[in-house]
């Protein structure tokens, strides 16, 4: 046998043994259960909807019904608060920004107008104290005023405080609107290309963007995105900051965004579809263990969009749709992570 027969055949037998891997890894979860939860509620969801679940290094289920394919892109909406957050900790990480900074700092008018006290922190879980409005009609309508983040973060300042900072949460596209700008501030650079440059280029996301219709950028809810780019983020995250090798974030980074920050605090307004959860840096805690530590993550949108990450089971899921969330479609994927998870065994005491 010559040589380059020879090599040939090594090759051939190298990707089928990696063919059988794979098969092996897919083979041993029989996910039949939420391919039947999937399909009855189709129409609920939206029709058109995509399903992935990650774990060890590789996808073991995937499901596409409607028009939707894993490469669709589509809003995402309040999912893009996670990755708003993820974009601040890299500023962390590099020594550029420290949570505990106030916004002042950065911001002179919130000094001017007694916000002085509002940290980064703060922005990133939702207690800013600023007064808010909780109908989406009325925000969208509002924002359609606006032509830059910068007018819009400075309007903000000029709203009454509810609540001392720190002393409420109250859900809305404040605090993380704030936090976007402020990055401008330091980097120079508008939100849009410090989010290609830290966030979607390292993880290969080449379908997402914070570019829509709407004249200003939305670091709270303005991203578009498809399955497979948000899933290379949720790798990520799970994977304690890397990706494919590559560092995005710390450990201490991802750490710090899983802690729970909302612990005693009175929620002045918290989504039907999140009650009972806690909140982190950008993401919701919906699971934590008796000592307090989190142990599933979310970051639901208002279209759908479902991305979670279980940390005791080590995988990470999204069910991605373009249809309004309701608490009907909360108790769908509430069902569909138990028919999962009963896959996947947890690997916490």
């Amino acid at each position: 046998m010559s040589h380059l027969i020879k090599s040939i055949c090594l090759k051939f037998m190298l990707a089928l043994s990696l063919l059988l891997v794979c098969l092996f890894g897919k083979s041993q979860y029989n996910f039949g259960e939420v391919d039947k939860l999937l399909i009855a509620n189709q129409k609920t969801l939206g029709n058109n909807l995509v399903a992935l679940i990650y774990k060890n290094g590789q996808i073991i289920y995937q499901k596409q019904l409607g028009d939707f394919t894993i490469k669709s892109k589509a809003p995402v909406a309040s999912c893009s608060k996670w990755l708003t957050a993820a974009l601040v900790m890299t500023f962390v990480d590099e020594g550029k920004l420290s949570l505990d900074d106030r916004v002042s700092k950065f911001l002179p008018i919130y000094e001017t107008y007694g916000k002085s006290y509002i940290t980064i922190r703060q922005c990133l879980s939702h207690l800013t104290g600023i007064t808010d409005n909780q109908k989406t009609l009325v925000k969208i309508f509002e924002r359609k005023k606006f032509e830059s983040l910068e007018d819009e973060v400075n309007s903000f300042a000029k709203r009454e405080i509810a609540n001392n900072p720190g002393t409420s949460f109250f859900y809305g596209e404040i605090g993380l609107n704030i936090a976007g700008r402020v990055l401008e501030i330091i980097s120079k650079k508008k939100f849009e290309a410090l989010m290609k440059q830290r966030i979607f280029s390292p993880l290969n996301m080449r379908s997402s963007s914070f570019i829509g219709e709407e004249d200003a950028i939305n670091p709270s809810g303005g991203a578009f995105s498809s399955p497979t780019d948000y899933m290379n983020f949720l790798t990520m995250i799970l994977n304690k900051g890397t990706f494919m090798g590559k560092r995005i974030l710390s450990e201490s980074a991802i750490t710090q965004m899983q802690t729970i920050q909302t612990n005693n605090i009175p929620k002045k307004y918290i989504p039907k579809t999140a009650e009972g959860a806690n909140y982190g840096l950008g993401e919701w805690i919906q699971e934590a263990d008796a000592a307090g530590n989190s142990t599933v993550l979310s970051c639901p949108g208002l279209f759908g969009t479902w991305p979670y990450i279980d940390k005791c089971r080590g995988y990470a899921c999204i069910i991605f749709v373009q249809n309004l969330l309701s608490e009907q479609k909360k108790d769908i994927y509430l069902a569909l992570k138990k028919s999962i998870d009963k896959q996947i065994p947890s690997g916490c005491n």
